[in-house]
């Protein structure tokens, strides 16, 4: 992605430590913090330092290989699992980051008990999962502008962009490709309450690469859509189960009945590490609860009584009878067959 006119990734491995740009401190202060261990990556994903289901997958993966080159030769085995386990537990929606990790896990315990050579491959391993990763958000952002058409209004709801990935983003790589093409586009960037990352985030990466671009609250895309001024909807996600249902962002199923009401395309975009072939259907997604400062304070300013509860789930479900279409790396497909075709 470019930020003030030089490429970076979300989170990379250099110098023995994992780098991350500060999303919570984006856009107003451009920062990169730096982690030497396992429990500090864990700690940046709770805290959402790091956050969208790729880039927590990727994080995750380094995670563990900061764990495997620092485990201790008589405990490698149980201090890997534990790192594993912590790993796992920060966020439990998305599946990247299960999927980032095990992958690490079971590559490097294939070369126990030679740990000198076990600690080289979960490096290489996490490497592996994260250039995959990017290479995939590119190539179904290409695959995903061929959606877009020159004139069209786009929704999207979240960050979905480079930013939640590794590099290029999900939603937002099929409309940086579109904008590369030359297609005359315009973003409706939902703000995305309660942490603000469409109106922080989404917008920063549009502004950044000169995309026309306007913050909306989350409830005005339900005005855009009665005046027709919406043509498609493009959404990322943090899970794909088998029959086609999504977990994603709160606020995105609403958007994908109001889509669905005004006869507008609506789609879903991920690589393949955000499906969950274990998964049988929405209903058998955990979703996070967060925190209820997150909706009664703006920073530390208190935005609501003070002496009444708040409910924050951080996701909803999708069911696929709203989805369009979901973009892959490897085509787009019906949300029903999808799970089955990226596996081919």
């Amino acid at each position: 992605m470019q930020i003030n006119g030089q490429e970076y990734r979300s989170v990379w491995f250099e110098n023995s430590r994992v780098k991350m740009i500060d999303q919570n401190k984006l856009p107003f202060a451009f920062e990169i913090r730096e982690y030497s261990s396992y429990i500090e990556v864990a700690a940046a994903i709770r805290e959402m330092i790091v956050r969208g289901a790729p880039a927590i997958g990727a994080s995750g993966a380094y995670g563990l290989a900061l764990a495997a080159l620092s485990a201790p030769q008589d405990k490698f085995r149980a201090y890997l699992r534990s790192a594993r386990d912590e790993l796992i537990s920060t966020r439990p929606t998305a599946v990247d980051l299960s999927i980032g990790v095990n992958y690490v896990y079971e590559n490097t315990l294939k070369f126990i008990p030679d740990l000198d050579h076990a600690r080289q491959v979960a490096l290489l391993a996490a490497n592996e999962f994260a250039n995959r990763s990017a290479a995939e958000c590119l190539e179904l952002g290409i695959i995903g502008a061929s959606l877009i058409q020159d004139g069209y209004r786009i929704l999207t709801h979240c960050n979905a962009g480079a930013l939640a990935t590794v590099d290029h983003g999900t939603a937002l790589a099929a409309i940086r490709q579109a904008h590369k093409q030359g297609k005359n586009i315009f973003v409706y960037v939902d703000e995305t309450r309660p942490r603000f990352q469409g109106a922080r985030l989404t917008a920063f990466e549009l502004e950044q690469e000169g995309i026309p671009h306007a913050i909306i609250t989350d409830a005005a895309s339900g005005f855009y859509f009665w005046k027709n001024e919406i043509d498609m909807v493009i959404t990322g996600s943090d899970r794909i189960c088998l029959n086609g249902d999504i977990a994603n962002k709160i606020g995105t199923y609403e958007k994908a009945v109001m889509a669905r009401a005004h006869k507008v395309p609506f789609y879903v975009a991920a690589p393949v590490s955000t499906f969950d072939f274990g998964c049988e259907k929405g209903e058998d997604i955990m979703i996070e609860i967060r925190d209820e400062k997150e909706l009664k304070f703006c920073g530390e300013i208190p935005v609501a009584n003070p002496n009444s509860i708040a409910l924050n789930p951080a996701f909803d479900i999708t069911p696929a009878a709203y989805i369009t279409g979901i973009i892959t790396p490897k085509g787009i497909f019906e949300p029903a067959e999808a799970s089955q075709k990226v596996q081919a």
